[in-house]
């Protein structure tokens, strides 16, 4: 995940999303070939967004904190 940009990143999360919801009504009826797919679509939802988060933190210099004062 380190090595890829910020745009590759965003798409990633799309594409991922987009998975994610197909495999969630494809599963409706029959079932999963991968009963896997699912928990592993999510953690790689989790781990794009930690690195967009991480990104956003240390290139804004901001708080994990939401901004308030101590």
């Amino acid at each position: 995940m380190t090595t890829k940009t910020d745009q590759e990143l965003s798409k990633l999360l799309v594409d991922t999303r987009e998975e994610l919801r197909a495999e969630r009504f494809s599963a409706a009826g029959a079932r999963a070939k991968d009963s896997n797919a699912k928990g592993k679509l999510r953690a790689t939802i989790a781990r794009a967004l930690t690195e967009q988060h991480s990104r956003t933190l240390s290139a804004g210099g901001g708080s994990a904190s939401g901004g308030k004062a101590a």
